[in-house]
């Protein structure tokens, strides 16, 4: 009885009912956007039951300590870009191309597998075991060793970005790099170095856009950018314009929003059709039907779901599980103000998913693998919270 009550005291039901608020959020959410007639499947039911595959996935991953999360962090990095490079090669019955991208594998009873969503996962554990390790191997720092460290957590995410590049999924590919910049940001590397880099980095991201603005051939031809993307950023700043093409989502979604105004039309009043609406525009099913307060719920959940996350990684005296917090604080705030911003025209359209809102089982199974290392760090940490040892 004792040891039952000792294990329920490390669970941290705080953040699986934040989980749980989320999961009636989306399931709402896509019983409302299946709704408009056009679909033969039942996205709701095959929501639920990934749901209870993650909760699975949790229990798994709570079982894991640091040093066994340690051990195997290069394995699961190693098989996940295995499972990206042999998308490359794998024939069409196995890993059929959509939209242009050959992103997914075909799995039996499963429907499509994105080995991507989880390879975000496995590069959080991996960068957060670099840069722990380094810390304990190098005390002194210097400038040489935080060149050494930053050059090592840019080639552990380097391979997995080209990977990504090569389906293409711009998307995915910019998560990884909100991932690789958020470690980077707490990793303790000077800001002599990082400085620098970053205003280059914005003089690159600009240089960019004035490239695809005027001059788009130069980029076609040089760097091998699809012609639907620079669509995607022209839609972006003048939707309207292109309505009819690449702004037709971006016109709907920011119809539906709008139309919804303070309070919703209420659940399956929806007026505005929007296609796909289950996936990436959820967030537009929600401003119609809902409003502005139910947005604002969802967006409060999310900002409770980072502040918890953010008070387990300062709480807890293990580097390596600080690290990861701060990875999965990096791929799930990246995502919520991505797949939000798009949808309300403040940012362009990359086709990444609201994080345990939109329907899809490859991004809900990397969510919950990722909010399972955050059960496992709040489960293991307990015990040494009363602890002198640092």
């Amino acid at each position: 009885m004792q040891s039952e009550k000792n294990i329920s005291s490390r669970v941290d039901f705080g953040l699986a009912f934040i989980i749980f608020l989320l999961f009636i959020a989306s399931s709402i959410a896509i019983y409302s956007a299946q709704t408009t007639g056009q679909y033969g499947q039942n996205f709701l039911l095959k929501q639920i039951v990934w749901y209870i595959v993650g909760v699975g996935i949790i229990i798994g991953v709570i079982t894991f300590d640091s040093d066994q999360l340690k051990k195997i962090s290069w394995y699961a990095y190693g098989f996940g870009c295995f499972l990206l490079a042999f998308l490359i090669i794998a024939p069409e019955s196995i890993a059929k191309p959509v939209n242009g991208a050959k992103s997914w594998y075909q799995v039996p009873f499963m429907g499509s597998l994105q080995p991507s969503e989880i390879m975000k996962v496995f590069l959080i554990l991996s960068l957060a075991n670099v840069i722990s390790g380094h810390h304990t191997k190098t005390p002194v720092k210097t400038m040489q060793t935080d060149l050494w460290l930053l050059g090592k957590l840019g080639l552990v995410t380097l391979l997995p970005l080209a990977l990504v590049m090569q389906q293409p999924d711009l998307g995915t590919s910019l998560v990884l790099l909100a991932i690789l910049l958020g470690m980077v940001f707490i990793s303790g590397i000077s800001w002599r170095i990082l400085l620098p880099i970053f205003s280059g980095g914005a003089a690159l991201a600009g240089t960019v856009m004035y490239f695809v603005l005027w001059h788009p051939e130069i980029l076609e031809k040089y760097l091998g950018v699809q012609q639907y993307q620079f669509g995607r950023i022209y839609s972006w700043i003048d939707p309207y314009n292109y309505q009819s093409s690449a702004g037709y989502h971006l016109t709907k979604s920011l119809l539906a929003i709008g139309s919804g105004q303070t309070g919703g039309k209420g659940i399956g009043s929806r007026e505005v059709y929007l296609p796909e609406s289950q996936t990436d525009f959820i967030f537009s099913v929600i401003g119609e039907e809902f409003g502005f307060i139910g947005s604002s719920i969802v967006i409060s959940l999310f900002f409770l779901l980072i502040y918890h996350i953010t008070k387990i990684g300062m709480e807890t005296k293990n580097n390596f599980y600080t690290y990861v917090c701060v990875g999965v604080i990096s791929m799930i705030t990246f995502h919520v103000f991505q797949n939000i911003g798009m949808t309300i025209g403040v940012l362009p359209i990359t086709g990444i998913p609201l994080p345990f809102i939109s329907y899809g089982g490859s991004s809900l199974m990397g969510n919950m693998l990722a909010i399972g290392l955050i059960f496992s760090i709040r489960y293991h940490y307990k015990k040494y919270m009363f602890s002198t040892d640092t």
